[in-house]
């Protein structure tokens, strides 16, 4: 007898799986039918298979709840973090009162005079800034905070982060310097001390001396603050 399949029924995707057939297809989810997971696209079957999927960490296939390497990987990033906070002292404007037109003044006199003052450093920087070099600074001011630190552990951390900051070719904030100073610095920096980079930030101290303070005292920024100054002493 030839038996007529019903009109609302795939003869390849039968409704009912015969006696003794284990269906080996995706696991479907509640109230929905084999065949409606087995016509499932591609990217929605990945997708619901990576939700069933524990959360795991990119060093190791067990449950983040549990691995110890993500609780190393969390304290060493804290500890990045708070050395972080700390040189962001750097990044931003230092604090210092507002500058009087004999301070002013004084800046043009010599750039030593310019550098030992926290008001003129901010200055300098701004006009660094404009001309795309502001790097030379922060890696001076980095420079100078190394110096002052006695603890070992941490004049290591600073010296490489110093080293990745300014040194390192790959990084956006990379100083000009000679061949020389970076073989003197590559073979300080397997033991930084806190004079491992003195060299290089004499270098950069020249650099800007010699390059960008003769266009400093000549920049609009300069001259804008002896023009205010000098109107401010005189209304007095």
């Amino acid at each position: 007898m030839v038996v007529t399949p019903q009109p609302d029924s795939d003869p390849l995707f039968p409704t009912a799986w015969p006696a003794g057939t284990n269906y080996t297809g995706p696991v479907p989810a509640d109230g929905e039918s084999p065949v409606a997971v087995s016509e499932m696209s591609p990217s929605r079957a990945r997708r619901q298979t990576n939700t069933q999927r524990p959360n795991t960490c990119c060093f190791c296939w067990c449950c983040c709840c549990s691995c110890s390497c993500l609780t190393v990987r969390n304290e060493e990033d804290r500890g990045r973090k708070s050395l972080e906070t700390h040189l962001e002292t750097f990044q931003n404007c230092e604090d210092c009162t507002k500058p009087t037109l004999d301070e002013i003044s004084v800046w043009a006199q010599s750039f030593d005079k310019l550098m030992k003052n926290p008001a003129g450093r901010n200055v300098f920087r701004e006009f660094l800034r404009t001309e795309y070099s502001e790097e030379n600074m922060l890696f001076w001011l980095a420079c100078e905070d190394l110096k002052q630190e006695m603890n070992k552990n941490t004049v290591e951390e600073k010296a490489r982060m110093i080293y990745e900051d300014y040194i390192s070719i790959l990084s956006p904030k990379e100083v000009s310097l000679d061949s020389r100073v970076r073989e003197v610095i590559n073979r300080k920096i397997q033991e930084p001390t806190p004079h491992t980079f003195e060299d290089a930030q004499l270098q950069i101290y020249t650099l800007m001396h010699r390059d960008s303070y003769p266009r400093f005292l000549n920049s609009s920024i300069y001259r804008s603050l002896v023009h205010h100054g000098s109107h401010t002493s005189s209304e007095c």
